[in-house]
């Protein structure tokens, strides 16, 4: 290594347009991290978001990244990072970061480093929080006019929520994720109210870890993987439970580990899923590098957000560019 490196770890806070709610609580700010690698005249940015679900706080995630900082600024790269800190929020940061640093100081975009010809823009999803049917009908016919709506549930109730949502918005492709509120005894129910609603995919019906029951029969609508993957490992013993994948850059820990998961879904059989957390657009930047190979795409985060950060994705109305060397890659 050629000159000294200098890793540095930001908190940002971005307000919410709305509450964003789920079936496990609301928020209405997105807290992310910001790791910056700088090196010389270069410097490469990844931002993550700390996930509760994954028992993941801002201060965990920060003496995580903490914890690598030695190494990091000695030279390791994305291969050593991937030794240095598990899958999660702290090395999709860093890996990120690399990935935008290696693109600023060769010269070559970070999508010809991975392989890829070129970006090209795609269609994202736009996420309807969970509410009553009367609010989630409103929010539907306010964004009628996207191709694809992704409808937040919560278990009971879930078919008039669905019911209201396709009123509301009857051209647009429908997913579903229930974040795992659903269970067991009421897959058959809720299942038969997606076919009903004629929607396209259901994301996580239930419990990671308890999810045997969708290998139990084939179902209307198909199946999507998102809590219960995270990288490679475990991957093959969720076939005949699901047929897609969700790949989240902060579950894998990097965009290094989410083209290695992508391409042995692709092996064993799934198909693509590209998702986020709520973020701005540096967190969805790297993501789009996957989004060419994936048949759902849900990279809305920064529609959710009051204001986004300089240089952000360009998105018109659901479809969204690629991204400006000046915001990553």
């Amino acid at each position: 290594m050629s000159e000294p490196r200098q890793l540095s770890i930001e908190i940002a806070r971005f307000p919410l347009k709305n509450p964003f709610v789920i079936s496990r609580g609301a928020k209405t700010e997105a807290v992310t991290l910001v790791a910056t690698i700088t090196q010389g005249q270069a410097s490469g940015r990844g931002e993550c978001t700390p996930y509760a679900r994954y028992g993941e706080s801002v201060e965990s995630v920060a003496s995580a990244i903490e914890s690598a900082r030695a190494a990091i600024e000695f030279g390791a790269g994305r291969a050593e990072l991937q030794e240095l800190l598990p899958a999660g929020a702290a090395r999709n940061a860093l890996d990120c970061a690399l990935w935008d640093l290696d693109a600023k100081m060769s010269g070559v975009p970070a999508f010809r480093l991975a392989g890829l010809r070129e970006i090209a823009p795609c269609v994202t999803a736009y996420t309807l929080s969970v509410g009553t049917p009367e609010e989630m009908a409103f929010a539907a016919s306010a964004a009628a006019g996207r191709q694809v709506l992704k409808v937040k549930l919560a278990g009971a109730g879930d078919a008039e929520r669905l019911a209201a949502v396709r009123a509301a918005a009857p051209r647009a492709e429908l997913i579903v994720d229930a974040n795992e509120a659903w269970r067991p005894e009421n897959l058959d129910e809720n299942f038969s109210a997606c076919a009903a609603t004629g929607v396209a995919l259901v994301e996580q019906p239930l419990p990671a870890g308890d999810d045997s029951a969708l290998a139990k029969k084939k179902w209307p609508v198909a199946t999507c993987a998102d809590e219960s993957v995270h990288d490679r490992k475990g991957l093959a013993a969720l076939r005949g439970r699901y047929e897609f994948v969700n790949i989240k850059l902060d579950k894998t820990g990097g965009l290094t580990e989410a083209l290695a998961l992508a391409d042995e879904a692709q092996r064993l059989g799934f198909g693509l899923f590209v998702g986020c957390m709520v973020a701005s657009s540096l967190a969805m930047a790297p993501a789009l590098l996957l989004a060419g190979r994936a048949r759902f795409v849900d990279l809305d985060g920064p529609l959710l957000l009051a204001r986004d950060r300089a240089h952000g994705l360009r998105y018109d109305g659901s479809t969204v560019f690629p991204p400006e060397t000046a915001l990553w890659g």
